[in-house]
């Protein structure tokens, strides 16, 4: 037996056992798995907002001083590019809270200021109906009537209500304690995955060089080749889905903003702002900040808040006809049935994390398994990608003989002067 054929049954072997070892002791294999994964979780974290940074940063550092090589701007361009682009982030999220939570503070204050005159209201009515039902009058006024406080045992009572009050107490401090832990476990792993995607960020070209060292000496060149090509058309997709999906909620939030401002309706900046952030969930994120955004209208003016639900239907009709197709669809390269299906099922799966990676993953794979397709179909010896791109050296050629025949025609002109 070959060396490669002994590995190849010892690693077969090895997972096999692995697997069965797994299957009989399921709830420890599950307990493992979700310990693992809560202290991996700031470096998954750290992973995910590196590569969202590094769409900014690669733009950053393609403008910063792009035909410098001096020691200077190769010192300086990685760090203030990181630096600025956390600034940018920094400074759109501190622009939407300070457009929203204002005119939350606004529609709260209106929905508890029209709490007491409604509740008012309501006393009144239920009043005049029963002064309209003496049967129902008299049946309250008995059993007000049979209310003796003397025949209340108030020993037991009190003892029920300070056993209430006492595990009340007890229940608040220790949810207190939970709630306390959680945000700071939460603050921790937001701050050990920013300072994780700062590392990466910074040393992100070294960490390539070495992993395509490590490439070349673990795998084979052709496996090597199948993960290049699947890395480079995820990496594709998925940077086309986000900054797609971002430019279509720009866009989308804009024009929802302009339209409530021509309709004059109130909260159009707040309700602009969440539809567009909202939006960044595919399909499906626009209605979510419609939902709120109706509602906080609907405190100020029911009429009002109908009509905007028409507009923002129609105007979600005008996106996923002509705005998202045109800005997400033909970046990614997915049909919109496969788009449906792919937020219906990542949603399913794992919620709203699942309709926003839904997409480019469906997308990653329907290009592949075309690109796959396209292989086998193709005959022997003709590689589509190479004649695609054939045609257009010809061109290069013909512009040196032009450049040189105006310098054949100036030589005799100055040997002319000279012997005149």
């Amino acid at each position: 037996m070959d060396k490669k054929e002994f590995r190849k049954y010892l690693v077969i072997s090895v997972l096999a056992i692995i697997v069965c070892y797994a299957v009989q002791n399921l709830s420890l294999f599950t307990k493992g798995m979700s310990v693992l994964l809560t202290a991996m979780f700031p470096l998954v974290l750290g992973c995910v907002l590196a590569y969202l940074f590094n769409i900014i940063l690669n733009s950053l550092e393609r403008h910063y001083f792009p035909k410098s090589h001096g020691k200077a701007a190769s010192l300086t361009r990685r760090p203030l590019c990181v630096g600025l682009s956390f600034l940018i982030v920094i400074l759109i999220i501190t622009l939407v809270l300070n457009i929203v939570i204002p005119e939350l503070i606004r529609a709260v204050k209106l929905v508890t200021a029209g709490i007491p005159p409604l509740a008012v209201r309501c006393r009144d009515f239920l009043v005049t109906k029963f002064k309209e039902y003496p049967e129902i009058q008299a049946q309250i006024t008995e059993a007000l009537d049979q209310f003796d406080p003397k025949e209340i045992d108030w020993a037991s009572l009190t003892a029920k209500i300070t056993g209430i009050l006492q595990s009340g107490v007890v229940g608040i401090i220790s949810s207190a304690v939970g709630i306390v832990g959680a945000i700071t476990g939460t603050v921790t792993n937001i701050v050990l995955a920013l300072i994780f995607a700062v590392y990466l960020l910074i040393r992100k070209d070294t960490l390539i060089r070495d992993a395509k060292r490590a490439q070349k000496v673990y795998f084979s060149e052709k496996t090597n080749q199948r993960l290049n090509h699947f890395l480079e058309t995820a990496n594709q997709t998925f940077r086309s889905f986000i900054i797609g999906q971002f430019v279509e909620a720009l866009i989308l939030g804009s024009l929802c903003f302009i339209g409530m401002k021509i309709l004059q309706l109130p909260y159009a900046a707040m309700s602009g702002t969440l539809v567009g952030v909202t939006a960044l969930i595919p399909i499906v994120g626009a209605f979510i900040g419609a939902g709120v955004s109706a509602f906080i209208i609907f405190t100020e003016n029911p009429m009002q808040a109908l009509i905007f639900l028409i507009f923002l239907v129609i105007l979600q009709q005008i996106e996923g006809n002509v705005i998202y197709p045109k800005v997400v669809g033909n970046s990614i390269g997915l049909p919109g049935i496969w788009v449906l299906a792919a937020v219906t099922l990542g949603g399913g799966l794992f919620g709203i994390l699942g309709m926003i990676l839904g997409v480019p993953l469906a997308a990653t794979a329907y290009k592949l398994f075309f690109q796959h397709l396209e292989s086998k179909e193709a005959p022997e010896g003709a590689p589509v990608p190479a004649s695609a791109e054939a045609p257009p050296s010809p061109p290069e050629p013909q512009a040196e003989p032009k450049k040189e025949t105006p310098q054949k025609q100036q030589r005799p002109k100055k040997r002319s002067r000279k012997k005149k």
